[in-house]
C-alpha cells in the first residue's frame, strides 16, 4: 500500500522524494489500515463473553456513541454519533461492546445507511431482543470538501427492528429520548 501512495503522490504533480513527503507514504498506508481495521474483527470475538442474563425488559438506550467511517464512495471520512436501544429479552450486552460493535462496522468503506442496518443486525443476532433501534447522525466531507459543498449538511439514518418496527409507541419513546 506504501508504493501505491508514492504513486498517488507523484501523479498528482508532487514529489514524493521531498522532505515533508519523505514518510508520508508509510504514514498514510499506516492510517488506511487503522481505518479499515473492520475487515480483520469477527462481531463474536468483540462480544467475546460479555452478555449477561438480566431481569431487565425495560429499553435500553446508549447515545452519541462517536464514530468515523471513509465513505465507500469517495474513501473520504464520515463523522458522527450513534444512538442504539434495544429491549432485552432476557439478556443485556456489556455498555464498551456496543461501542465497540459500531466500530467493527464503521472501520470499513461505508455508506451511511448500510452501517446503520448492519449495527441494528448483529445486534439483534447476538441478544436476539425484542427489538434494536439504531439512529446515525452523521456529516460527510464528500459533501462538504468536494462536489455541492455543502458545509451544514447532516445525514440522518435509521433502523429499526422487532418492536420498534412493529410498535408505535415503542418507537415514539426512543425517538423521545434520542432527541432529548
Amino acid at each position: 500500500m506504501e508504493n501505491l501512495y508514492k504513486q498517488i503522490i507523484e501523479t498528482i504533480g508532487e514529489d514524493p522524494n521531498r522532505e515533508g513527503l519523505l514518510k508520508t507514504p508509510a504514514r498514510a498506508a499506516a492510517a488506511m489500515a487503522e481505518l479499515t481495521e473492520g475487515y480483520h474483527q469477527n462481531v463474536l470475538d468483540i462480544v467475546n463473553d460479555a452478555i449477561f442474563e438480566s431481569q431487565c425488559d425495560e429499553m435500553v438506550i446508549v447515545k452519541n456513541i462517536e464514530l468515523y467511517s471513509l465513505c465507500e464512495h469517495h474513501l473520504l471520512p464520515f463523522f458522527g454519533k450513534c444512538h442504539v436501544a434495544y429491549i432485552p429479552n432476557g439478556k443485556v450486552i456489556g455498555l464498551s461492546k456496543v461501542a465497540r460493535l459500531i466500530d467493527v462496522f464503521a472501520r470499513r468503506l461505508q455508506i451511511q445507511e448500510n452501517l446503520t442496518h448492519e449495527i441494528a443486525k448483529t445486534l439483534m443476532e447476538v441478544l436476539k431482543p425484542h427489538g434494536v433501534a439504531v439512529t446515525i447522525e452523521a456529516e460527510h466531507l464528500c459533501m462538504r470538501m468536494r462536489g455541492v459543498q455543502k458545509q451544514n449538511s447532516v445525514m440522518v439514518t435509521s433502523a429499526m427492528l422487532g418492536s420498534f418496527r412493529d410498535n408505535p409507541k415503542t418507537r415514539a419513546e426512543y425517538l423521545a429520548f434520542v432527541n432529548k
